[in-house]
């Protein structure tokens, strides 16, 4: 590592970027996005913000003009920035991040103080054809959510370890995905006789579609329209489940007797809102089978975590976000078959992830074979 009075250069005599500026560490890009990686987790569970600033002097300038502009960067960043923040590369040689935290949001003026303190400080050290070439953004995590907005939730800039998990498995996410267009095909076709059946006994025991769309929240918080056949009766209220359900996530909820074999489940019994042949039809799971046409469309896996409903993640903790970020929803997966509505809605996020941190074509064939047995069981369904 160079000391702080080094000023390397390559052999052409272009600046290149220090490892130290003055009396701060310039941290190399595997290491700042390890520590914005680590600092999102520690924010997530305590709710303390931090705010991450990024400077990208775009690729389109010469390289040694370019090298030039980092090193003035840095240097001026050194004067406008707190020993306790952290400088480094977002993108070695082209995009320098500040990460400031142990920060307080008490009013809605810190964010434009911070670029507002960098800008001017930069405009001092740099010419103004220099300061033309940055491009500044601000990001503020935790992130605000609207599980009703269309578009994606979640800010890639604080994911930079899912984006590495991601880019370093595709040849997994590719067999993942062919195993869902072949298996939900296949289970479609053998099942034909069954979604037959059940179509014909809910149109005929009560009034309504046969089928019933759902708004649900999908991977990165996007919305998707989930696929279930229909076991309540027509215009229902849901108040009742959705304060069951800010119960169940603030660990408040009670377990209800279940007739399966646990010792009770979070789960709501004895709905009314529940039609006979409905009720059944939950008891088997077989009101799920339309969701292999949503795992045809890409919204859904055959192996993943539950896709949650609106007002279900606008009760979320910070953490519990995570468990749409990390994998993409399925019809079975992990909490399923190992402990279903026996278990509190913290361990079923804790479930979700550790199935998106060792996921594997493998472990779904895995978790596939094991669905039925659970189904048949009724351990946790009600």
């Amino acid at each position: 590592m160079a000391s702080p009075s080094a000023n390397p250069r390559s052999a052409s005599g272009v600046p290149q970027p220090q490892d130290w500026v003055g009396s701060k560490e310039v941290l190399t890009e595997e290491v700042f996005r390890g520590m914005i990686s680590l600092e999102r987790k520690r924010s997530e569970r305590t709710q303390r913000p931090f705010v991450l600033l990024l400077m990208d002097t775009g690729r389109t300038l010469p390289s040694e003009k370019n090298g030039r502009v980092l090193l003035d960067i840095l240097s001026a960043l050194q004067t406008a920035t707190r020993e306790t923040d952290l400088m480094g590369w977002y993108d070695t040689n082209s995009v320098v991040g500040v990460m400031f935290t142990e920060i307080t949001l008490e009013n809605n003026l810190i964010l434009s103080t911070i670029l507002s303190r960098i800008s001017d400080v930069l405009r001092e050290q740099l010419i103004a054809e220099q300061f033309s070439q940055i491009k500044f953004s601000l990001h503020l995590f935790p992130e605000e959510w609207d599980p009703n907005h269309p578009e994606r939730q979640n800010n890639p800039t604080f994911y930079p370890d899912l984006d590495k998990r991601d880019g370093a498995n595709r040849l997994g996410r590719t067999i993942k995905r062919g195993m869902d267009i072949f298996g939900s095909l296949l289970l479609l076709l053998l099942l034909s006789p069954v979604l037959f059946v059940i179509a014909t006994a809910v149109k005929l025991t009560s009034r309504g579609p046969i089928l019933f769309r759902q708004q649900r929240i999908g991977e990165h918080g996007i919305p998707f329209t989930m696929l279930k056949f229909r076991s309540m009766d027509v215009g229902n209220d849901s108040s009742k489940h959705q304060e069951y359900v800010r119960q169940l996530i603030a660990g408040q909820a009670v377990k209800h007797p279940s007739n399966g074999n646990g010792g009770g489940v979070f789960k709501l019994t004895d709905d009314p809102r529940i039609t006979p042949v409905g009720n059944f039809l939950r008891r088997t799971s077989l009101d799920e089978l339309p969701q292999f046409v949503n795992v045809l469309c890409g919204e859904m896996s055959l192996v993943g975590p539950r896709p949650p409903l609106p007002y279900e993640v606008e009760a979320y903790a910070t953490w519990h976000r995570r468990r749409l970020l990390e994998a993409k929803p399925g019809i079975t997966g992990l909490w399923q078959v190992r402990g279903r509505s026996r278990v509190g809605f913290d361990e079923m996020v804790r479930l979700d992830l550790r199935y998106a941190r060792s996921c594997s074509p493998w472990l779904d064939l895995k978790i596939l074979l094991q669905t039925p047995k659970a189904v048949i069981a009724g351990d946790g369904a009600c």
